[in-house]
C-alpha cells in the first residue's frame, strides 16, 4: 500500500455519544491526572463493545461461534466496494443485485444521508437475511453499514446476522459514510484483540483503490 491520504470514516468515541438502548454508554475520564501520579495522565473508559463503529463477531449472537482474539486480522485490511442503496426503502438480494459486485472482497452499504454519532436513530434500513447467501456467492468476506445493526433494533432473530456468519461474511456497524463516493477503496478496520469478546470498536480507514 501506498503511504498517505487517508480518510477516516469511524465515528468518535466521546462522551455523550449513541449507545445501543440499554447497553453501557461510552465513558472516558482521567483515573490519575500528572499532578498527581507526579509523571503521567492515565486515563480510562467504560463502554460496550458494541458502541460506535465496530466489529461483531460471531460469540456476539451464537454461543459457538468464534471470540474476536479468533479472527483473522486480514478480513479487516484489503480492498472494498462502497455502494449507495439510499434510495431503496430496504436492502435484500434483488436490491443489491443491480450492482456489479463482481471482483468484491469486502462491501460498505451507504444506506443513510446521515450519521450522528450523538443521536441513535429511532428507524434505520431494513437489510434482509437474503443478502448473505447472494454474498457469499461473489466470494465477499465483510459486509460494512453506517447503522447500528444488520438487523432491525426489535429483532430477537437477528436472521441477517445469522445468514451472513453462515455466509462467511464477518461485519462492522456504525461507520460514517455520508460523504464517501461509490467506488473502489483499500480498507482497514482492525478491531482489539481482545481475548474472548464478541466485539470491539473498530478505526475504520479508507482510499481511493489504485
Amino acid at each position: 500500500m501506498k503511504e498517505g491520504n487517508w480518510t477516516d470514516i469511524t465515528q468518535p468515541l466521546r462522551n455523550g455519544m449513541a449507545n445501543w438502548p440499554e447497553d453501557t454508554p461510552f465513558e472516558f475520564a482521567l483515573a490519575a491526572t500528572k499532578e498527581e501520579t507526579g509523571s503521567a495522565n492515565i486515563g480510562q473508559m467504560t463502554t460496550s463493545l458494541h458502541i460506535g463503529t465496530h466489529a461483531d463477531a460471531p460469540f456476539h449472537f451464537e454461543e459457538t461461534g468464534k471470540q474476536l482474539h479468533q479472527l483473522d486480522p486480514n478480513t479487516y485490511i484489503g480492498t472494498t466496494r462502497v455502494i449507495d442503496v439510499t434510495k431503496f426503502p430496504s436492502v435484500g438480494r434483488t436490491e443489491l443485485e443491480q450492482f456489479n459486485l463482481d471482483g468484491a472482497r469486502r462491501l460498505l452499504l451507504k444506506t443513510s444521508e446521515k450519521n450522528d454519532p450523538m443521536t441513535f436513530p429511532e428507524d434505520y434500513k431494513e437489510l434482509h437475511p437474503d443478502i448473505g447467501p447472494l454474498l457469499q456467492e461473489k466470494g465477499i468476506i465483510l459486509l460494512g453499514i453506517d447503522i447500528p445493526s444488520v438487523d432491525l433494533i426489535h429483532s430477537k432473530e437477528l436472521a441477517t446476522h445469522h445468514s451472513l456468519h453462515e455466509a462467511g461474511v464477518h461485519i462492522i456497524e456504525n461507520l460514517m459514510l455520508a460523504d464517501v463516493e461509490p467506488g473502489d477503496y483499500e480498507f482497514i478496520a482492525l478491531p482489539l484483540a481482545i481475548h474472548g469478546a464478541d466485539g470491539s470498536p473498530v478505526r475504520a480507514v479508507i482510499r481511493p483503490a489504485e
